[in-house]
């Protein structure tokens, strides 16, 4: 126990593990804690803070980086203060002063070291904070890096940060962590957490929504609101019944925070009664806070906070017991961390009754995240590589767009989508039987906007992320013109995505052929304005679905069209590659990097083509040297292509091979065969061909389209087929 502390066994075996960790020089440097939000995650560092230095020789400096939104950094130092006092807190300003020393913990606000034009990092009469870390070093200081919500800075720039230290042990910790090979990984059940009495048994998402409900204009906000506040007076009664004052508060988070949708919310709660005059209403935006001196007190007097997604991360409110997550334009995702704020029991107990024992949540969303780290925090680490002397001189001519050349015209790409709708659902002049045919082949022509909610009792939120046990629920809102253009311009621009046309080109396109009106050529159905608005929003998949397959049809020759803008490439001297561990390193004598190795070329880093066609070069005698090519980037080799609305895009071919006898092959992988079905998913993948070809003979380049079949190479350089069973299929070897 630390100064009065409870203990609890899942606390304690994670201080002994960070111990352990910390204390065996074969341990990886970085060691990742996946902690539930409400395990305590501050009192198990401290604790960990505290045992570490009471048993070490004093030549550890800990820096404790925190995420700035909510002065974090602030309460973390106060918490460690109050637990141990003996311990030397600092903040950043102080180790800016007296240096990073021995036994110290300096807590660090992420936006001092990483917002741009920080006094922290600016060169001037003080040693700048890359110097102090410096000077450490030279007397014998270790540091110890913990990375508090490090979710919320994993960037470059951040990264740099963390690197100046080179320290001894990383500790990252985060609610959404991944385990990965190249880290040590510890992780708290969250059973436990539930099972102590820290958070609320379970979370209930949507109690009460009625399915099939018919919602009209801004009726979502007003039914939401309303189920929150009789659930907020249901767990207040509770509360009394058991003789605690606790006072429940219901967080409304706007996830974009836009000035309408506040004023809407504040006008319907001070009709229910709620307002910031009698005390009920807090609001906590970054330009706008009101009634927040008390609100994390449990007995604290406003019922409802407005919010946006700023303080999901850092602030504790344990009386927090609702969550109603508005929606303000159909394409936010729903953080997990978010519902975090809602999870902590307010007495650090269960009472054995399911209302004060749950949380709440409310919303209509139906995309729930566990957050940035998810898709951030791959299996792979970077590592920078430097050309070899062989392959400094290499060049050739790359494609960039012709910006004087902008595709069809509005009016031909019509006809070119109209052509592709007409063929594919067998649309002719007749509007019912058309809107027969295309219901027929899956479009949806409901007068209302449909959606499926979750709802349902969830015990983790591992349990909510991935829609464990859940049950969808289907709901009908009634389309509202002014309210719903922001989903209508949401769902043009997921079809702008895939076709690179500009929105409005788009809007007129589709209006054209499913909307009413004057002109009746290209017009499939002529549907009134509101049905247009639900049949574009419910439809948004399968349309973008079609597009998709109109700009995958045969563009024409590209010198027919325009002539793209070249310049020179050459491989860059410097390269940052991922990279994952394996189990014996071996280095590839070919590859155009020095120490390149297979670690570079794991199935977490490169497809099987990729693999296949590398090791193919790599035991090849008449190869020099390979050059892996980037995905994106103006410095790397690029060829343009045409869609089939003869759209520019570029494509960045996978491999450049050098032979010993001086001639050079451009080579793009792709998805092979398997069980005679084809693995490739790219739509394009005919006009890159044609583009391809024509590049290569302009230039005089060798080149091919590579395939696997049963883990055997193929290419082709004459005309695209994607039946590898054809003969223009043939095996690699017979090329080089």
């Amino acid at each position: 126990m630390v100064n009065g502390i409870m203990d609890f066994e899942f606390q304690n075996d994670c201080v002994d593990f960070l111990i352990d960790k910390t204390t065996d020089v074969a341990s990886k440097q970085i060691i990742t804690i996946k902690a539930p939000t409400g395990a305590g995650k501050t009192v198990m560092l401290v604790k960990y803070v505290d045992e570490y230095l009471k048993n070490t020789n004093g030549k550890t400096a800990f820096v404790w980086l925190c995420p700035g939104k909510g002065d974090l950094e602030q309460q973390s130092k106060d918490r460690m203060d109050e637990l141990t006092p003996q311990r030397d807190t600092r903040t950043l300003l102080y180790s800016m002063l007296m240096g990073f020393e021995g036994e110290s913990v300096t807590f660090i606000n992420w936006e001092l070291v990483t917002k741009k034009g920080n006094n922290a990092l600016k060169d001037g009469e003080k040693a700048n904070l890359f110097e102090m870390i410096a000077a450490a070093h030279k007397e014998g200081i270790k540091f110890i890096v913990i990375i508090d919500e490090e979710h919320m800075n994993n960037t470059k720039k951040a990264d740099d940060i963390i690197n100046a230290f080179a320290a001894k042990n990383i500790i990252r910790v985060s609610a959404t962590a991944n385990k990965v090979p190249h880290h040590e990984f510890y992780e708290i059940p969250e059973d436990e957490v539930i099972n102590a009495g820290l958070i609320t048994r379970a979370i209930y998402v949507n109690e009460g929504v009625e399915e099939k409900r018919e919602y009209k204009d801004d009726d979502d906000y007003n039914y939401l609101l309303k189920l929150a506040d009789e659930k907020r007076k249901e767990v207040l009664e509770g509360y009394k019944l058991i003789g605690s004052n606790i006072r429940p508060l219901v967080l409304i988070q706007f996830p974009a925070g836009k000035p309408e949708n506040i004023k809407f919310v504040e006008d319907k709660l001070a009709e229910m009664g709620y307002t910031y005059d009698n005390g009920m209403v807090s609001i906590w935006m970054s330009d706008d806070k009101k009634n927040t001196e008390h609100l994390t007190d449990l007995d604290g007097s406003p019922a409802f906070l407005l919010m946006k997604q700023a303080i999901s991360t850092g602030w504790d409110c344990p009386r927090a017991k609702i969550l109603v997550k508005l929606r303000e334009g159909g394409s936010e995702d729903f953080q997990i961390q978010t519902i975090g704020r809602i999870r902590r029991m307010p007495e650090r107990k269960h009472y054995g009754i399911n209302t004060l024992d749950y949380c709440y949540i409310y919303t209509f969303d139906d995309n729930y995240k566990t957050g940035l780290l998810a898709t951030m925090d791959k299996a792979y680490q970077v590592r920078r590589l430097f050309l070899k002397d062989e392959a400094k001189d290499f060049e050739l001519v790359k494609e960039l767009r012709n910006l004087d050349f902008d595709g069809l015209g509005e009016r031909e790409t019509l006809v070119k989508v109209y052509e592709y709708f007409k063929e594919k659902y067998h649309l002719g002049n007749d509007k019912r039987v058309n809107q027969e045919n295309l219901e027929a082949g899956g479009y949806n022509f409901d007068h209302e906007i449909d959606s499926k909610i979750m709802q349902g009792e969830f015990r983790t939120m591992d349990d909510l992320a991935t829609g464990m046990s859940k049950h969808n629920i289907g709901i009908k809102t009634k389309v509202n013109t002014h309210t719903h253009g922001i989903y209508l311009l949401h769902s043009v621009d997921e079809i702008k995505k895939v076709t690179g046309m500009q929105s409005q080109k788009v809007k007129n396109i589709l209006r054209r052929m499913f909307s009413k009106g004057k002109k009746t050529k290209y017009k499939f159905v002529a549907l009134e304005n509101d049905d247009f608005y639900a049949f574009i929003i419910n439809n948004v998949k399968q349309l973008k679905m079609d597009f998709k397959q109109v700009t995958s049809g045969m563009s024409v020759q590209l010198t027919l069209v325009m002539e793209p803008k070249t310049a020179t490439f050459n491989i860059p001297e410097m390269e940052i590659y991922k990279f994952c561990e394996v189990k014996q390193r071996q280095l590839m004598r070919m590859n155009a990097y020095r120490e390149y190795t297979n670690e570079f070329i794991t199935d977490k880093t490169r497809s099987l083509p990729e693999r296949l066609f590398e090791r193919y070069c790599e035991n090849n005698d008449k190869v020099e040297w390979v050059y892996k090519n980037g995905d994106t980037g103006q410095q790397y080799l690029s060829v343009v292509y045409l869609d089939g609305l003869l759209k520019q895009w570029l494509f960045y071919p996978d491999y450049i091979v050098h032979m010993k006898d001086g001639t050079d092959w451009i080579i793009e992988t792709k998805g092979g065969e398997q069980s005679g079905h084809s693995k490739n998913i790219d739509v394009q993948v005919a006009n890159k061909f044609n583009a391809f070809k024509e590049f290569a003979a302009k230039h005089k380049i060798h080149w091919g389209f590579v395939r696997d079949i049963d883990e055997q190479l193929y290419i082709n350089n004459t005309e695209y087929v994607e039946d590898m069973s054809d003969d223009r299929w043939r095996p690699l070897s017979e090329e080089f």
